[in-house]
């Protein structure tokens, strides 16, 4: 089953800021202490970083605002989780975006050999 290509761009413009979100190294390292799967503080996603809290904060609230992560404070922190429904929808866009392109394919390949 195929889509007509405005579905495609709906697709694209609401995956638009999930992939500049994911364009950037310290976010992309961010994500994957998150994929462990509890939340943690800024300080604990600092860690081991030559980042500043600060500039975690920055990373973080990038990565929220795509929705990719959500926050919600536990005494004085901020604690911070993946959201994993913005990545599925991302799967998905990829898939549909990857079968169009082997459909095209298809038709030309399907041209070329008459």
């Amino acid at each position: 089953m195929s889509t007509t290509p405005a579905e495609t761009g709906g697709d694209f413009a609401r995956s638009a800021g999930v992939f500049a979100a994911l364009g950037d190294e310290t976010r992309l390292s961010l994500i994957g202490k998150l994929s462990r799967g509890r939340p943690q503080s800024i300080s604990r996603l600092a860690k081991g970083s030559s980042l500043t809290r600060q500039a975690v904060t920055k990373h973080l609230l990038v990565l929220e605002a795509a929705g990719l992560v959500r926050s919600a404070r536990t005494g004085r922190e901020k604690q911070f989780e993946l959201r994993l429904e913005p990545l599925r929808e991302l799967q998905s866009y990829l898939d549909r975006v990857s079968r169009q392109w082997d459909e095209a394919l298809d038709r030309l390949r399907s041209f070329v050999e008459c």
